[in-house]
C-alpha cells in the first residue's frame, strides 16, 4: 500500500511542472467564465458544477446562452458536437497511450481537453514514473485549475468589474509555448511543419470559422500515410 502511494505521489510531483502554464491560463479564463455567469444572473454554483461536470471551456461559455434561451436539446447536442469535434481526433491519437491504464482510462477520456492532450501526448515521462498515473495527474491538475478559476469568478464576479475582452488570448499564447516546447524535443519537424502548412492552406480555402475540422481530417490522413516513414526516421537528417 505504501509503495502504491509512493508511485502515485511521484507521478503527481513529476506531472505538476508540466501543468504550470495551464494553471495561469485556466485561472484567468476560468475566472472570466465565472464572472460571465455571474453577470448573466447565475449563482456561483452554476460555474462550479458545470466546470466540474462538463469540463469543456468553449461549450461552457456557449451554455450560458443556451440556459438563457428556450429549451432545445437538439440544438445543444449539435452545437456541442460541432464545437468539440476536434476531440474525436485527439481520442484517436491517444488510443495507444491510454492502453493498459486500467480504470484510470475512464477519467482520462472524460478529462481530455486540448491542454491535457498536448501535455500527455508530447511529455517525455521519466522511466521511473508510472505512465498511467502521470497522465492521470496531468488531467486532475488541469481539471482542478479550471474548477477553481470558474468558482472564484462566480464568487467574486459581483465584486469585480473589468473588461475581459481579449483575455482569451492567454490560451493562444499558452499553445504557442507548448508548440515551441514540442518543436525543441522533436527529432525531426516534419509533422509540425505539415500541421502548420495544412492549417494555413485550409484557413485560406475554408475561412476562419470552418477550417479546423478539414485541417484535422487532412492532417490525420497525411500523418497516417506517413506513419511508417516517420517511425523509421525516413525524414531524419
Amino acid at each position: 500500500m505504501e509503495n502504491k502511494l509512493s508511485i502515485i505521489r511521484e507521478a503527481f510531483i513529476a506531472a505538476f511542472p508540466h501543468t504550470v502554464p495551464i494553471l495561469a491560463g485556466f485561472l484567468f479564463l476560468g475566472m472570466a467564465y465565472g464572472i460571465y455567469m455571474n453577470v448573466s444572473g447565475f449563482s456561483f454554483w452554476y460555474p462550479m458544477l458545470m466546470s466540474l461536470t462538463i469540463f469543456a471551456g468553449s461549450v461552457e461559455f456557449v451554455t450560458v446562452s443556451l440556459l438563457l434561451s428556450a429549451f432545445n436539446p437538439i440544438q445543444a447536442l449539435l452545437m456541442t458536437l460541432m464545437i468539440n469535434a476536434r476531440h474525436l481526433f485527439y481520442g484517436i491519437s491517444m488510443l495507444e497511450k491510454y492502453r493498459h491504464t486500467g480504470w484510470k482510462k475512464i477519467y482520462l477520456i472524460f478529462g481530455m481537453c486540448d491542454e491535457s492532450f498536448s501535455i500527455n501526448y508530447t511529455a517525455r515521462i521519466p522511466k521511473d514514473i508510472d505512465r498511467g498515473w502521470f497522465m492521470f495527474a496531468v488531467t486532475v491538475f488541469n481539471h482542478m485549475y479550471w474548477v477553481v478559476g470558474a468558482t472564484l469568478g462566480g464568487i467574486f464576479g459581483s465584486l469585480i468589474h473589468f473588461n475581459t475582452e481579449g483575455l482569451e488570448f492567454v490560451m493562444t499564447a499558452m499553445f504557442v509555448v507548448i508548440f515551441l516546447e514540442q518543436w525543441l524535443h522533436e527529432k525531426n519537424h516534419i509533422s509540425s511543419i505539415l500541421g502548420i502548412l495544412i492549417s494555413v492552406i485550409c484557413l485560406c480555402i475554408f475561412g476562419a470559422d470552418n477550417f479546423i475540422i478539414p485541417s484535422m481530417l487532412i492532417i490525420l490522413a497525411t500523418l497516417t500515410l506517413l506513419r511508417s516513414s516517420l517511425k523509421k526516421g525516413a525524414f531524419s537528417k
